[in-house]
């Protein structure tokens, strides 16, 4: 699938800075088989490099955010082979690939907000853990639903979740596979708020992924790369590396434009961050 490709899995919009990535398989419960990864590396790498975007929202279609892994896939397209050490190898790249399609979403120039309905289950817990902020229904739930069918979560759940909610109830989902409800999910900070209604809850996340686009696209990209560098380091590495990072985004006519506009009650004037050229277009 080429940049221009249509997609299959997915609709994209950008409407005035704001990205709208929906999932749009619902009568397939928005399951994760192969081409949708491949849809969805391609699409977070074209809203990476092109700089019009300066906010992702993610939502779906139908009853459910996702059911997660298509389970025929295990018996086809992506069937592991456990029978000897080279075909168990190769089960660590094929992992580390699925992985990096999430990692996009993490390291997005972008915040992404995902506008959670109905189960976000398996793979799809691997997905909105990735995101910078989550909405979610009254009626959605979180399952680690790997458990339930005899593996480990290896896309990146038990890996960030414990990062968002306390150790104890990650352990609690993660063994036993039991649904977290939207409710307990904003009770632990999982979730930022919950809509009665998926209406609701996606105008909110377009409307704050709006506020996100009013403000300098460079400082939203630093103060991302901050918050993200000191999630994994500690304060006195965080506050080196926020020195370095601010004398890389410092902006004096960003700061005043900011002020006047607060002033002036207007929006301001900003520009996009620069596209990303890949390095063989260059020359």
């Amino acid at each position: 699938m080429t940049d221009t490709a249509p997609l299959t899995c997915f609709r994209l919009t950008v409407t005035d800075h704001v990205a709208h990535l929906v999932l749009d398989r619902p009568e397939a419960l928005n399951t994760m088989h192969p081409t949708f990864w491949r849809e969805l590396d391609t699409v977070l790498a074209r809203v990476h490099r092109s700089g019009d975007a300066r906010a992702l929202v993610i939502s779906s279609t139908g009853k459910h955010f996702s059911a997660g892994m298509s389970l025929d896939t295990f018996g086809g397209a992506v069937a592991m082979d456990d029978q000897s050490p080279e075909g168990r190898a190769a089960i660590f790249d094929l992992l580390t690939d699925m992985q990096a399609t999430f990692t996009r979403i993490e390291s997005l120039r972008i915040p992404v907000i995902a506008a959670i309905h109905g189960g976000c289950i398996g793979g799809a817990v691997d997905m909105v853990t990735a995101a910078c902020i989550r909405y979610a229904t009254e009626d959605a739930f979180f399952c680690i639903q790997e458990i339930n069918i005899g593996m480990v979560a290896d896309v990146g759940t038990l890996q960030r979740l414990p990062k968002l909610i306390p150790l104890g109830i990650v352990k609690e989902l993660a063994y036993t596979g039991r649904r977290l409800p939207a409710a307990r999910a904003l009770a632990c900070g999982l979730v930022n708020e919950v809509f009665a209604t998926q209406e609701a809850m996606l105008e909110a996340a377009l409307a704050c992924a709006r506020e996100i686009a009013a403000k300098p696209p460079v400082a939203i990209w630093g103060t991302k790369q901050a918050v993200h560098y000191a999630r994994d380091h500690s304060v006195d590495d965080s506050l080196r590396q926020m020195g370095w990072l601010q004398g890389t985004v410092w902006s004096n006519r960003h700061v005043g434009e900011s002020v006047a506009a607060m002033r002036e009650r207007r929006a301001g004037d900003f520009p996009d961050l620069a596209p990303v050229q890949r390095f063989s277009e260059l020359g």
